[in-house]
């Protein structure tokens, strides 16, 4: 019989050191390992009454010491750590060795991109030396670009073919394929890497976008734990991870001689704002195998230029043209592919307005959007096959995703309001800035059993009221997170009311928009975050505020169903994206959505193009132009080289009853148009602080309570540290006030007790802009949470001094902004704020020389 043989003190040293003290060596029977790896299953690490029950239930253990068991668990728990690091690290070794070879092949592009840039550039020098020397001619400059034809078309025309069988077809993808691939792994297009995007074996990959092509090209090479067929599989699945498809339809599937096959498919693409047509495709879509086991995916648009077939039309899109793109999947040793994505569309940029065309000429959005969100679901799916994402609430990772696109996917339907979904524009009063669509389809709404309002004879509809308008200078990512974390600065608790009642039988008669409303304190409950967390899922609980006896009914917890993307502001031609939809208790997995929200999109700048006027009424932009002839607020200058424009795109939907749509009409004008006033606001408080100086003064709060609080916070300082908190004293309260508002350091108060509920209660502009939030958003932040630890534990140990001598000066430190961004300061100078009586009123803190780390 075959012997386990275990050295007794491998796994412990108390084992180790009895055994080796008495020299004894234990010998384990298969039946014995087998009784001790059934309990090592149940309990790696049994304790002491454990063991010795072991032992007692099982007559083969019974010549084995109590100390040797523990020990044979000991050495079981370090085998099996072991055995787990060792697979972590193979893990590991695949990736880095198929990084390797990415990189190494890149390099070799690089490598020859460089060479025929260096033949290109000698080529010209001679072209130009020898046209310059035989005539004076202008004609050199048609040399130059008949040289740089040269390279970009070097094939010759396209031979004589009937494009409209399948022979002529499979030319069309044989000749696609070939283009394709150039650009994935060759000089076809001239790749310049994206910023901040490092290839490593935990990175998203390579990404990279064109450089003076065509059209918008992006490219990305990356790695996934997913066989290459699975992974063709979620990709030619469109609609299930590009946001912006409406729908994709396959028209026609043609085999091929060689075991691939040629498709036919027509695909409609949602509009990113409201001022612009959607576009849609018709293409060609190759899937084929090569020589060395790869798969290829490849497509492309068929045009009068290529031939084929002509595709279906469509009144409401613009057809927009896919060149040569797709997929390369190679194998990977071990398991696992390695995936190139090549996106290159022209979306015919000259048909939509100067001002939004950078929207559609910008090959960063298209890699943020398109070949990026490719390669991050890949990566999604193949995390949460492998067991490496848990999910909190019970729901499955696929239940989440498809929760995901439905928000998505119903924002979409509200922005673009298609005709051919029921959308109709109501009659506009005469006030353009906000379009009212109606969609009356019954499809639209209730799509859910759970619905009963399907069977009210009064039911109505959908509304939409959509706005789009321009921002300036404010990062997209800063606005959305603003949004999302302070909802009581631009939200109505009615109007919230008012949606989540349209989940029940009979919705509440129709609110009266208020500007700022009731406000509600909401808690954000996380369900789910992608790979990268630039996106996550999350329950928004608003808890109702105490109302009047009238108004009792609705004084009630409500649920939101939240999508935001987006967030991070170094992510490059990223669009930041807050959509919610109410929900009620229940939340089924197929339960009603109407979602609603914002989308902030930028804009890259042009320094040759001034920038327009911020406006709600962008249309206005767009009929004037950008041609010098737009006019800015007075005192509001360009900010040297900091120009950052983006457009927000606002809807918001509603149900409604048949004799309520009028109201329902002007009181969704009325709100959305009090949003926007709120994001105007909201932007301009957010703005980097360094344009704060050349931006318009903002105005700051002239009630009486600030003008008394102004005069208690200078009074105080000047009693008990002896100087002047402003240069030049005035006796007048407005005076004050106006030098305590725009005084150059942050100045702030908050509540005297100093534990969890001291809370900010005042900041003067130059603290809002170092909290990055404003006086309204203000009220719900804590000071224990801007403060990092050490800065905590200072405050706390010098309280006692600022509550008996009145102030106490703080060292330089580290504290972070409501929006969580690291902020430090020189110097910070706390001290006590008297009333007219002497009492304590509330404590101040004035941070010195701060900026954003």
């Amino acid at each position: 019989m075959a012997l386990c043989l275990q050295r007794g003190g491998g796994g412990g040293e108390s084992g180790s050191k009895n055994d080796m003290d008495n020299g004894k060596y234990v010998r384990y029977t298969p039946e014995q390992v087998e009784a001790l790896e059934r309990v090592y299953a149940e309990c790696p690490k049994p304790t002491s009454l454990r063991r010795q029950q072991l032992i007692r239930e099982c007559p083969i253990l019974s010549n084995i010491e109590p100390k040797q068991i523990k020990v044979w668990f000991q050495n079981r728990r370090c085998r099996e750590k072991q055995r787990k690091e060792a697979s972590r690290l193979q893990t590991v070794n695949r990736k880095l060795s198929a990084m390797n070879k990415l990189l190494m092949e890149e390099n070799d592009r690089l490598q020859k991109q460089v060479s025929q840039l260096v033949y290109e550039n000698g080529y010209m020098k001679q072209q130009i030396n020898t046209v310059s020397s035989t005539t004076t001619d202008t004609s050199c400059e048609s040399v130059v670009v008949s040289g740089q034809q040269q390279r970009k078309n070097p094939t010759a025309q396209h031979p004589e073919r009937d494009a409209n069988n399948p022979a002529g077809l499979l030319a069309i993808a044989e000749e696609t394929l070939a283009e394709f691939l150039g650009k994935a792994t060759g000089t076809a297009v001239d790749w310049v890497q994206m910023i901040g995007m490092k290839p490593g074996p935990d990175s998203i990959g390579i990404v990279a976008v064109s450089r003076n092509c065509s059209g918008v090209a992006a490219r990305a090479c990356g790695l996934v734990s997913l066989e290459p067929t699975k992974v063709a599989e979620i990709l030619k699945d469109c609609p299930s991870w590009y946001r912006d498809c409406r729908c994709l339809n396959v028209l026609s599937v043609i085999p091929t001689g060689n075991g691939g096959t040629i498709e036919l498919i027509y695909l409609q693409t949602y509009a990113p704002t409201t001022l612009a047509t959607a576009r849609d495709f018709w293409t060609l879509r190759y899937t084929t195998s090569l020589e060395d086991g790869s798969l290829v995916i490849c497509e492309r648009s068929l045009t009068t230029t290529t031939g084929g077939p002509t595709g279906p039309p469509a009144t409401s899109f613009v057809r927009a043209e896919m060149l040569p793109s797709g997929y390369l999947i190679r194998p990977c040793e071990g398991g696992g592919s390695m995936i190139h994505i090549v996106d290159h569309i022209d979306l015919d940029a000259w048909s939509v307005p100067e001002v939004l065309r950078p929207l559609y000429e910008s090959s960063k959005i298209l890699a943020q959007k398109m070949t990026m969100a490719a390669l991050r679901h890949i990566r999604q799916i193949a995390q949460e096959t492998s067991g490496e994402i848990q999910y909190t609430g019970g729901r499955q990772p696929a239940v989440l995703r498809a929760l995901s696109q439905r928000l998505c996917r119903g924002f979409n339907d509200a922005v673009n309001g298609f005709v051919d979904d029921g959308w109709t524009i109501m009659d506009s009063d005469g006030v353009e800035d906000v379009t009212i669509a109606i969609n009356s389809s019954s499809s639209k709404f209730l799509g859910s059993q759970y619905n009963t309002l399907s069977i009210l004879p009064t039911f109505g509809g959908v509304l939409c009221a959509r706005a789009s308008m321009l921002l300036q200078n404010v990062p997209p990512a800063l606005l959305v997170r603003f949004l999302r974390e302070h909802r009581s600065e631009w939200a109505d608790y009615g109007v919230d009311a008012y949606s989540s009642a349209s989940l029940k039988a009979s919705p509440y008669a129709v609110p009266c928009a208020r500007p700022g409303g009731f406000p509600s304190c909401q808690v954000i409950l996380p369900l789910a975050q992608t790979v990268e967390h630039e996106e996550f899922l999350e329950v928004v609980r608003l808890e109702g505020p105490a109302f009047s006896p009238e108004d009792i009914a609705l004084s009630r917890d409500m649920y939101l169903l939240q999508l935001c993307s987006g967030v991070d502001e170094n992510a490059a031609g990223a669009c930041a994206q807050l959509v919610f939809a109410p929900i009620d208790e229940s939340f089924g997995d197929d339960a009603p959505l109407l979602p609603s929200g914002f989308r902030v999109i930028p804009l890259e700048p042009k320094s040759d193009v001034p920038a327009a006027t911020r406006t709600l009424d962008l249309a206005s932009t767009l009929e004037a132009g950008t041609g010098g002839s737009g006019t800015r607020p007075a005192g509001e200058i360009e900010a040297g080289n900091y120009n950052h424009r983006s457009v927000l795109t606002i809807a918001f939907q509603f149900t409604f009853e048949s004799h309520y749509q009028d109201n329902v009409a002007a009181m969704a004008r009325q709100y959305v148009l009090s949003i926007v006033g709120s994001v105007q606001r909201v932007a301009m408080a957010i703005a980097p602080s360094r344009l704060s100086s050349q931006l318009t003064p903002k105005s700051f709060p002239g009630s009486p309570e600030a003008v008394t609080l102004a005069r208690w916070i200078s009074r105080s300082y000047r009693v008990h540290t002896g100087g002047d908190l402003f240069q030049v004293d005035s006796q007048a309260g407005d005076a004050v006030l106006k030098q305590l508002w725009h005084h150059s350091d942050a100045i702030m108060c908050c509540s005297v007790k100093m534990n969890a509920s001291a809370v900010f209660t005042f900041a003067n502009q130059a603290g809002l802009d170092m909290l990055e939030t404003t006086l309204l958003a203000l009220q719900d932040i804590m000071l224990d949470k801007i403060l990092d630890e050490a800065g905590r534990k200072v405050l706390l140990s010098e309280f006692s001094k600022i509550m008996q001598q009145g102030f106490a000066y703080l060292p330089a430190g580290i504290c972070v902004s409501s929006m969580g961004r690291p902020i430090s300061y020189e110097q910070a100078i706390a001290w006590k704020v008297l009333n007219d009586d002497d009492s304590n009123h509330c404590l101040a803190f004035m941070f010195i020389n701060w900026s954003f780390v």
